[in-house]
């Protein structure tokens, strides 16, 4: 029996899960917070994520610590702090500000498919990550980054791509990650043995 299924996510001890879709083959490390967010198929975060109003496409790898669509606070109001936007909290004849709450869910950051995040990363609300993309640990991404593109350091920046612009392109236009469970097992170890371009060459 394999740990991962179709029909859950596989949880960690700890999470805290909010208003979350999941697809098949998913995972969450321990004590990882996700809210408002679509972990795609195959996905899956390590210990510690921080996940918010975020989608997350298909065999994403997100490692511990990392920070996707942090919520802001309103820095053009007379105070940054929780009590005029969670004001029940603090008294008991008002409510919270569900007009912010929903403007925060609004801005959604958006990861592509095969997507290697490293350990402490964090994206920004309103970033795109490219499919293939790869966020270096620590990396603070507060723009978009293309398909296939290696982006270190805080700002993030460009190092290299990870594949020349024509075998990432083909490689998009394979989308095996769009592959049925079954195709993906007959393939295994084509995806162990070849490197990327002998692997469009045989399926491509």
């Amino acid at each position: 029996m394999t740990r991962l299924t179709e029909d859950a996510p596989f949880l960690h001890p700890d999470c805290e899960i909010t208003e979350t879709d999941f697809g098949r083959f998913t995972e969450v490390g321990r004590g990882s917070r996700i809210a408002h967010s679509r972990l795609g198929d195959y996905s899956y975060c390590d210990r510690y994520a921080d996940i918010a109003n975020a989608e997350i496409g298909k065999f994403s790898n997100i490692a511990s610590y990392v920070r996707i669509g942090a919520t802001d606070h309103p820095m053009d109001k007379a105070s940054l702090h929780h009590f005029h936007y969670r004001s029940a909290d603090y008294f008991d004849d008002a409510t919270h500000d569900e007009a912010w709450f929903a403007h925060r869910r609004s801005r959604r950051a958006f990861i592509g498919h095969d997507t290697w995040i490293g350990h402490g990363a964090q994206i920004r609300p309103e970033v795109s990550v490219g499919h293939g993309a790869v966020i270096a640990g620590g990396a603070i991404v507060t723009k978009d980054v293309p398909p296939y593109m290696i982006v270190a350091g805080i700002p993030a920046a460009p190092l290299r791509t990870r594949f020349a612009p024509e075998i990432a392109e083909r490689m998009m236009v394979l989308a095996w990650w769009d592959w049925p469970h079954d195709r993906l097992r007959a393939a295994l170890d084509d995806f162990r043995a070849l490197s990327a371009e002998a692997f469009l060459e045989k399926y491509a």
